[in-house]
C-alpha cells in the first residue's frame, strides 16, 4: 500500500476507486434487493413523496425540537429507542441511565445473547491462530476441495465477525458501548479486504477497540499500534531503517503509519507537525512488526536489527537512540498533546451533537481530555451532560449513516434478531459495508457524506423489504459448514513455513486491492448471500411489521405530520412509511 505524499490527495484517489462500486450500489434498481419488494417499495416511495418536507425535517439540517430528551438520549447514545430501553431509562431516570451506560462492565448481557455469542467458534481464536488460518487458506490449492476449504477458512471468520458485531449492536443493553465501538473503529480504521486483515478485523475490534472505548485513549492508541491488523494495513510491518533490505518487498522506510498516526489518530492535519516530523516518526517506529508464528497472545515483535538507531529530531525534541522505547515515547507524547485533545473533542462533538459542532463545546472537551489524561469515560460524560448535547435545536438534526439506519430499524422492528447476515448484506448495498472502508480516515458521520437522492431510494427499498417481513433476520443463524475433506497438504505447508513476518511468506503477500474492485467483490458476495436468504424467506409466510408498534417504540421521533400521513395510508404501507420517512432517517 504505497501512498503519495499528500494524504488528502491520496484519499481522493482512493475514493475515486470506490466510486465505481458506490455507483453499482446506488444506481442499481430496487430489484438489487433480491426480495420481491420492488412493487411495494414503489408504492411506499409514492406515499413518501406526498409528505411535506418542511414539516418532517427532510430538508438539509432539519431538526425536531419537540423531541423529548428521553427520545433524544436513546437516538444519540443508543441505536434507536427500543421499547426495553425506554422502560429502563424511565426506571433509572436520565442521570441514572447515563451512569449505567458509562459503566458497561456492570451491565450484564442477556443470557440468550451471551449464549449466541459464545456459540461463534472463531471469536475465541488468537492472533496467531487467525494468521495461521490465513496461511492455510493461501495454500489451499486450486482443486474444488481446496477452493471449498479456502472459502470456509476465510468466510467463516467474516461471517461470525459480522454476526457478533451486529448481534451486539441490535440486542445489547450496553448501547453506548456499541455506539462508541463504531465511532472508535472508524477513528482507527482498518480495511478488511486487504490481505490477512479479513481474518483480523473482528479480533482488532474485540481486543484493540472495544475494551478501551470508555478507558484511556493512550491504551487504545497503543493497542491499535501493536495489532497486526494496523501494522499490516498501514504497512509499518514493512518499515525498516533506510537502506536496509530484509527480504523481497521489504526495503527501507515506510511512512504510511507515521503519517496517519499524526494526521488521523492524534494531532490532526492542522496539528502543528511537518513532513520532516512524519519522516522522523517513521524512523522511530522502524522494527515494529509482527511474527505470525508467535503463539503468545500478541504476535507483535520489535526487531532491533531493523530499527533505525540514529538520533532523531521530532516535534522539536531530540530523540536519542532507545530502540522500541522510541515508539512508546512517541505514543505517550501524541496521546497527551493539546492538538490531539482538540481533534478528539471535535470528532466526538460532531458525532454526538452536530455536523458543525459548537467551538465552545469542543474546547471544553479538549480541556477535559487533558485534565483527565485522556480518560474517555470522563470526556464522554462531559459530552453527554453538556448543555449543547441536551439543546432542543440539535434533536433530530443529524442524518443517520446507513449503519445507524439499518441497526435502528432492526432494533425497533420488534423481531427476535438471530441472523444478521441480511443486515450485513444490506449495509454493503447501501455503500457502507461492515469493516469495508478502504481509506484510513474511516466512514464519515455527516449529512454531506450520506444524503443523496440515490441513497434515499436505497433506504426506502430497505424500509419496504423489512416492513413487508421479507428480511429474514429472525430465522436461525447457521454456522458455515466445514468442508468434509480438508486439504491436508495445505495445513502441513502452512505449519512448516519458515517462521518470521508475513512479509517472508511465499507467495508474496497480496498488495492493497483497488478499492473499487474490492468493494465490488463484497457487493457480489453479499448479494449472493441475500439471494440465499430470499430463498429461505419464500419457504415461510412473511409477517409484515406492525406500524403501531413501530410508532410506539419511536415515540416523538416521528412527528405528528408523518403520523397523520401513516394513518391515512393503506394498511400494508404503513410500517414502510414509518421506516422510510424523513423523520426516521434523522436522529
Amino acid at each position: 500500500m504505497t501512498f503519495a505524499p499528500s494524504a488528502p490527495h491520496r484519499r481522493r484517489f482512493l475514493l475515486a476507486g470506490t466510486g465505481l462500486a458506490a455507483g453499482v450500489v446506488l444506481a442499481a434498481p430496487a430489484r438489487a434487493f433480491p426480495f420481491n419488494a420492488a412493487p411495494f417499495a414503489t408504492h411506499t416511495a409514492a406515499a413518501l413523496a406526498g409528505l411535506p418536507a418542511a414539516a418532517t425535517g427532510a430538508s438539509a439540517g432539519g431538526a425536531n425540537p419537540a423531541m423529548s430528551e428521553e427520545t433524544h438520549l436513546l437516538s444519540r447514545l443508543a441505536f434507536g429507542p427500543s421499547t426495553a430501553d425506554r422502560e429502563r431509562l424511565r426506571a433509572l431516570g436520565t442521570d441514572g441511565w447515563i451512569d449505567e451506560q458509562l459503566r458497561p462492565d456492570k451491565l450484564a448481557l442477556p443470557a440468550d445473547l451471551q449464549r449466541e455469542l459464545d456459540a461463534l467458534p472463531t471469536q475465541t481464536l488468537s492472533q496467531h491462530e487467525l494468521l495461521m488460518r490465513y496461511r492455510e487458506a493461501q495454500y489451499a490449492g486450486k482443486t474444488d476441495e481446496g477452493k471449498a476449504r479456502r472459502h470456509f477458512l476465510m468466510g467463516s471468520v467474516a461471517q461470525e465477525d459480522a454476526q457478533a458485531r451486529l448481534l451486539r449492536a441490535t440486542r445489547s443493553p450496553r448501547q453506548l458501548e456499541e455506539v462508541l465501538t463504531e465511532f472508535w473503529f472508524n477513528h482507527f480504521n482498518v480495511f478488511a479486504d486487504k490481505g490477512p486483515i479479513k481474518m483480523l478485523s473482528g479480533h482488532y475490534e474485540r481486543t484493540a477497540i472495544r475494551p478501551h472505548v470508555l478507558g484511556r485513549f493512550r491504551d487504545m492508541l497503543g493497542a491499535t499500534a501493536r495489532h497486526p491488523a494496523m501494522l499490516f494495513y498501514l504497512d509499518n510491518w514493512l518499515s525498516v531503517a533506510p537502506g536496509m533490505q530484509v527480504s523481497a518487498g521489504r526495503t527501507g522506510l515506510n511512512e504510511n503509519y507515521a503519517r496517519e498516526l499524526m494526521e488521523l489518530h492524534t494531532l490532526g492535519v492542522d496539528g502543528g507537525y511537518t513532513q520532516k516530523d512524519v519522516t522522523e516518526l517513521a524512523r522511530m517506529l522502524t522494527g515494529w512488526t509482527y511474527r505470525a508464528d508467535r503463539t503468545t497472545p500478541s504476535v507483535f515483535e520489535f526487531v532491533a536489527k531493523q530499527h533505525d538507531n540514529g538520533s532523531k529530531t521530532w516535534l522539536g525534541q531530540t530523540i536519542e537512540p532507545a530502540g522500541e522505547a522510541e515508539g512508546e515515547h512517541a505514543l505517550d507524547v501524541l496521546a497527551r498533546h493539546p492538538s490531539t485533545a482538540k481533534r478528539i473533542g471535535f470528532k466526538l462533538a460532531q458525532c454526538f451533537v452536530a455536523d458543525a459542532p459548537p467551538p465552545a463545546l469542543v474546547e471544553r472537551l479538549a480541556r477535559r481530555f487533558l485534565d483527565t489524561d485522556g480518560d474517555l469515560r470522563e470526556v464522554t460524560r462531559a459530552l453527554v451532560t453538556s448543555a449543547e448535547f441536551r439543546a432542543p435545536e440539535v434533536r433530530g438534526a443529524k442524518f443517520k449513516t446507513p449503519y445507524r439506519q439499518v441497526v435502528t430499524a432492526a432494533r425497533v422492528s420488534g423481531l427476535a434478531i438471530t441472523d444478521t447476515l441480511p443486515l450485513r448484506a444490506t449495509l454493503t448495498q447501501m455503500a457502507q459495508p461492515l469493516y469495508g472502508c478502504p481509506t484510513p480516515d474511516g466512514w464519515k458521520d455527516t449529512e454531506e457524506a450520506w444524503l443523496s437522492p440515490e441513497a434515499i431510494g436505497r433506504r426506502v427499498n430497505f424500509a419496504s423489504t423489512l416492513a413487508s417481513g421479507r428480511l429474514p433476520i429472525d430465522t436461525p443463524f447457521r454456522l458455515m459448514p466445514e468442508p468434509d475433506a480438508p486439504d491436508p497438504k495445505a495445513g502441513a505447508r502452512a505449519a512448516d513455513m519458515a517462521p518470521a513476518t508475513m512479509g517472508e511468506m511465499k507467495p508474496p503477500m497480496p498488495a492493497m486491492p483497488a478499492p473499487g474492485r474490492a468493494q465490488a467483490a463484497v457487493i457480489r458476495r453479499d448479494a449472493a448471500a441475500l439471494a440465499d436468504a430470499d430463498a429461505g424467506t419464500r419457504a415461510r409466510r412473511p409477517e409484515p411489521l406492525d406500524a403501531e408498534r413501530l410508532l410506539a417504540a419511536l415515540g416523538d421521533a416521528i412527528t405528528p405530520r408523518v403520523r397523520a400521513a401513516v394513518a391515512d395510508a393503506r394498511p400494508e404501507l404503513r410500517a414502510a412509511l414509518v421506516l422510510g420517512s424523513p423523520d426516521f432517517m434523522r436522529h
